[in-house]
């Protein structure tokens, strides 16, 4: 047996005989099957390993295909690493865009809460709106009631006074119907003595008894049917001056009081806006410049606002602060308001007006309130239907006094915007046209109010005179919170309103004046003079 323990080696090489030659290649001879066949005698000759194939060395070539191995490894590596790389930069990415698609998500809810939110204030603050106007909506509808209430009393004492002047009225009828009725039958009797008296005497005369008779028949229908008309004639007499007096009787009226207070409120309103806005738009410098008819202009402005302001407009420097310039404003504005509503009619003649004024205080001193109210009421009426112009000419009439006492004002306050050119003053016209007219349309609709669609009493909007001493029951502070009142009145900024009623019957003894009732529903709001201490105190 050959010395080889592990039979598995010869995978290690190429070929047996190359195994033996490497084992002992000095034991093994070898010789060619030619050799032996041939030649038996030849020598022998030994084989060495040069003569044999060239056989590699196992550990080398071990270590060649370790080597080609590890090469063919680092290729797989290499061939497999960028599909790992992708697969992680892939889901890296989808990672990341989840991560996006979440924070997304995330940001529209927070916007939709955010809106959400924003949509419930919303809602809460209308809900809170509707909530006041419904409050409000039932104030108004309860005072309706309460008016509602009032007024059908009023209707069924009205009706009861009526039905207790009809009774004495059919009383009468029946009485004049009785002597009516006794009168005819004792005139039937006095025919009838007569036509007996007369057939007797003349008999023979049967035609002129025939000719009496007929006359007789015809006095009686006469005298049957004059009752008749004169009984219809005086119903009808009764009935129209029952319903007249009705007409004068009535105390409805077509407004509240505290509508009429609104109103007026509202019309403060707006000339504390227009004087705010005005005195924006104008520029003023301590050194006047000395304009033709100055003087006659300083007179005008004393006039309406009284002397001592007048000294303080011209005077005092208003280029740093024309608070008291706006004040002067609204008092020019409120005092030309409140002169117009003290006439009978707005933009009627002035002759006529004072003629009517002086009528209608006497009537309403003398008669009783629905009378005089009731004659208000109609002369007003009627002189609108009679010039049919005079509502517009009185609200463009009373919108140019306002511009034309504003420019007169800014003149001796030293204004150089507007100036006194004609440009500058129309420039300001068309700033401030339509909301001066607005409140000269708002002074004649309360006159309308006070003058036709009152009839229990009668209002008057008035205002405070300049240089009146303070009295706080009648009148407001404007600076009241701003220290003690002190000094007289300067001006009026805020129009007041107060109604006054004439009672009932009473003696002849007591006074006309003791006789009104006079109530004060709204303080007319002024100006005293330590105002003008407060103002440089600022």
């Amino acid at each position: 047996m050959l010395p080889v323990a592990n039979l598995h080696l010869r995978d290690l090489y190429e070929t047996t005989v190359e195994f033996f030659a490497l084992r002992s290649p000095a034991k093994f001879p070898f010789r060619s099957a030619s050799s032996d066949d041939s030649d038996s005698d030849h020598e022998h000759i030994p084989l060495t390993p040069r003569d044999l194939s060239p056989v590699p060395d196992p550990v080398e070539r071990l270590q060649q295909e370790c080597a080609d191995l590890r090469v063919k490894l680092h290729a797989a590596k290499r061939t497999h690493c960028p599909r790992a790389c992708s697969c992680r930069s892939l889901g890296a990415s989808a990672a990341a865009c989840t991560l996006y698609t979440m924070r997304r998500n995330h940001d529209a809810a927070k916007s939709d809460l955010h809106r959400s939110q924003v949509e419930l204030a919303r809602l809460e603050e209308r809900y809170k709106a509707l909530e006041r106007t419904l409050k409000d909506t039932r104030d108004v509808l309860r005072a309706r009631e309460v008016e509602v209430e009032t007024l059908r009393k009023e209707r069924d004492k009205l009706v009861a006074d009526r039905h207790s002047r009809e009774r004495p009225l059919s009383t009468l009828d029946r009485r004049r119907s009785q002597d009516i009725s006794r009168r005819r039958s004792n005139s039937s009797q006095s025919m009838l003595s007569q036509q007996i008296r007369l057939s007797a005497d003349w008999s023979d005369h049967h035609e002129v008894e025939t000719a009496s008779h007929a006359n007789g028949s015809q006095r009686r229908a006469t005298c049957s049917d004059t009752p008749i008309d004169s009984m219809s004639t005086v119903s009808e007499e009764e009935r129209a001056q029952s319903k007249s007096m009705e007409t004068f009787l009535t105390k409805t009226d077509l407004w509240s009081g505290a509508q009429v207070i609104q109103a007026v409120q509202d019309i403060n309103s707006e000339i504390l806006q227009f004087a705010a806005s005005a005195i924006e738009l104008c520029t003023f410098v301590k050194q006047r410049t000395t304009q033709p008819k100055m003087s006659q202009i300083q007179n005008d402005v004393s006039s309406r606002l009284g002397v001592s302001l007048t000294r303080t407009l011209l005077t005092r420097d208003h280029s740093q602060d024309p608070m008291l310039v706006q004040i002067a404003l609204q008092g020019c504005i409120s005092y030309c308001i409140s002169r117009a509503l003290s006439s009978f009619c707005i933009g009627y003649q002035s002759k006529a007006n004072i003629t009517l004024t002086q009528l209608y205080s006497h009537m309403f001193q003398s008669e009783p309130q629905p009378t005089s109210s009731r004659w208000r009421a109609l002369a007003h009426k009627h002189i609108h239907e009679l010039h049919p112009e005079l509502g517009e000419y009185a609200v463009n009439e009373m919108t140019e006094t306002i511009f034309r006492w504003s420019f007169d004002l800014f003149l001796i306050c030293g204004s150089t915007s507007p100036q006194s050119s004609p440009s500058s003053r129309e420039a300001f016209r068309t700033r401030f046209g339509s909301q001066v007219k607005r409140i000269s349309k708002s002074a004649c609709r309360i006159a309308q109010i006070v003058k036709e669609e009152i009839m229990s009493t009668n209002f008057e909007v008035i205002g405070a005179d300049s240089g009146r001493t303070f009295d706080a029951q009648e009148m407001v502070d404007a600076f009241e919170d701003y220290g003690t009142p002190r000094g007289a009145v300067l001006c009026t900024t805020e129009l007041g309103l107060r109604c006054s009623t004439r009672k009932g019957f009473t003696e002849p003894s007591t006074s006309r004046e003791e006789n009104i009732e006079r109530r004060l529903l709204l303080r007319p709001k002024v100006i005293l003079e330590s105002a003008v201490d407060m103002l440089d105190q600022r």
